[in-house]
């Protein structure tokens, strides 16, 4: 295990998936820079998920962090890049004959587009995407094209702290907006597709709801509304390797599986112990039962549970196999490594807040 001081609050982290830069991950920083207010009103460590600091107005500055892990896991900084507050990152998948490309949602309305360049192994911005007004934060993004790496782009979803989602979609060889829509009344701290028909995107919001679009119908209505939930729904992945699947976090200490054909009942849940900020899917077929939660409050977790069938896939129980403790405030970013797993596991990156650490480990 080893450890990295971020100097600012570590909210997210995300490994590369392109075939030849598995040892390749970043880190994003969220600092909240006040206009010099009174001694007793100072924090400048703003928590991104407190939405009382989504409604005020002071600057907000991010770093993205750029890492290369040796071969026993060790974190090398590489490049620093200076950004506004950076709440999300997601690279796109993509073949290996072409260069891995990330995406960066800020804290100033824009999405980044960020090229890791093949011989000097540092990040080149190539678009900035303006999805809204500066005031309003992009808070989660996700790519269409998980389950299909292929030279080009996929579409973004994007949700912002005013309530709607934009779509992003490639056009000659850029990214543009071609949607956008009011979803939720209160902060939709993610959006995410279904990888397995990339027609259907889902988010959950601070009004304790998860929604389901078909992007065909341009956000006239959701295609279902969940409102079962005892707290904010933070996080939502689609299982790539399992079809009718997907795990959801929520500000309620747990995490539920669907069948996205009955997106109203859960399969079955587990308490985490600490709110769902982030779920991760094992990135390999052998350890498809994995799941890897940053559990704010509580640490980091994986979740192992035992799926039967193919479909419906028929969850029967749950087990918390690993846990990880060395953090010392908010849980949230987290991923795993794309790299093939040696016997002690696979490579495990993560992110907190007000402690500002990095660690690498293996769960």
């Amino acid at each position: 295990m080893s450890g990295f001081d971020t100097i600012w609050p570590a909210d997210s982290a995300e490994f590369c998936p392109h075939p030849d830069r598995h040892n390749i991950f970043v880190c994003g920083t969220y600092k909240l820079e006040q206009p010099m207010p009174a001694l007793e009103e100072v924090d400048d460590h703003a928590d991104p998920s407190d939405t009382s600091f989504v409604k005020k107005s002071q600057t907000r500055r991010g770093k993205c962090l750029l890492f290369r892990a040796d071969s026993d896991g060790r974190p090398n900084l590489l490049q620093e890049t200076e950004l506004p507050a950076i709440l999300d990152m997601k690279w796109c998948h993509r073949t290996s004959h072409v260069l891995p490309l990330l995406a960066i949602a800020d804290s100033e309305g824009h999405i980044t587009l960020h090229q890791l360049e093949k011989g000097t192994a540092r990040l080149t911005q190539i678009q900035s995407i303006a999805c809204a007004a500066s005031d309003v934060l992009c808070l989660s993004l996700d790519w269409s094209n998980r389950r299909m790496p292929a030279d080009g782009m996929g579409k973004l979803v994007v949700s912002l702290s005013n309530g709607s989602l934009s779509l992003l979609s490639p056009s000659a060889a850029e990214l543009v907006v071609t949607d956008s829509w009011h979803a939720h009344d209160y902060e939709p701290w993610i959006a995410a597709w279904n990888y397995w028909d990339t027609n259907v995107v889902y988010s959950g919001g601070d009004d304790l709801q998860m929604k389901g679009w078909d992007i065909r119908q341009g956000g006239a209505q959701p295609t279902f509304t969940n409102k079962r939930f005892d707290a904010g729904v933070t996080t939502i992945q689609s299982h790539p390797f399992v079809e009718h699947l997907m795990a959801v976090g929520s500000y309620d200490n747990t995490v539920r599986l669907f069948d996205t054909r009955k997106p109203l009942v859960p399969l079955t849940q587990v308490d985490v112990g600490g709110g769902a900020w982030r779920v991760k899917w094992h990135p390999t077929p052998a350890r498809k039962n994995d799941l890897l939660v940053a559990c704010m409050h509580d640490g980091f977790k994986v979740v192992r549970f035992e799926l039967i069938g193919e479909d419906p896939v028929q969850p029967l129980s749950s087990e918390i196999i690993k846990r990880f403790n060395e953090h010392t405030s908010l849980a949230y970013g987290v991923d795993w490594s794309f790299a093939d797993a040696v016997d002690d596991g696979t490579l495990v990156a993560s992110a907190s807040f007000y402690d500002q650490m990095l660690h690498v480990w293996r769960a």
